[in-house]
């Protein structure tokens, strides 16, 4: 209840606060990679029901011979770059918090295609409110490897508690200030999950 609470109260603040920063994001968006502004992608929420997620998008939709979508390396720009190392794509996700899809902390939502690749301990991970940030993405992000990832996600569901928010999000904004952590592998990507041998 009082991790609601609070998520309630940051995410509506959050929204309030940062709104002529979102509309500043917005129009730049709109400008250097096109339209539409937001990336909208179907995730895994909390007992792997679906959501919307939001995010302001990084990517244009350069293509090649063929009218072929071009490698994300190739489409990613500058800007885009920035928005990613910096977090500000993320912003749109307060709504997500706000509305009770998200958290402000917990396992990072993945992929729909994954959850059928989960093993029983893995599918743990959807105990609790997917977020923006979380344990593993501040002990490593995508420098580590899927293993040790939900092993992170799985300490924190046992292990949650509002200090421990707390902590992670200082820890996360250290690192976005500092531009390590979890901004440092930032455009390290993830190999795809194709399933864990271990029966968890």
């Amino acid at each position: 209840m009082a991790k609601r609470a609070f998520d309630l109260f940051v995410s509506l603040t959050g929204l309030i606060v940062a709104a002529p920063l979102l509309l500043a994001l917005a129009l730049l968006v709109r400008v250097f990679l096109g339209s539409p502004v937001l990336f909208r992608q179907v995730r895994p929420g909390q007992g792997t029901k679906p959501f919307e997620i939001l995010k302001f998008r990084t990517m244009t939709d350069a293509t090649g011979t063929g009218g072929v979508l071009l490698p994300d390396s190739e489409r990613l720009t500058r800007f885009g770059r920035f928005l990613r190392a910096s977090s500000l794509d993320e912003l749109p996700e307060l709504w997500n918090v706000l509305i009770g899809e998200m958290s402000l902390v917990g396992p990072r939502p993945l992929l729909m295609e994954y959850v059928p690749l989960y093993n029983e301990q893995q599918m743990r991970r959807h105990a609790v409110r997917p977020g923006i940030t979380g344990w593993s993405q501040v002990n490593g992000r995508n420098a580590i490897s899927w293993d040790e990832k939900f092993a992170l996600d799985i300490w924190y569901v046992d292990n949650q508690s509002m200090l421990l928010d707390l902590k992670i999000l200082f820890m996360t904004v250290a690192s976005i200030v500092k531009r390590e952590g979890i901004n440092a592998s930032q455009d390290v990507p993830m190999p795809k999950f194709t399933g864990s041998k271990g029966e968890g």
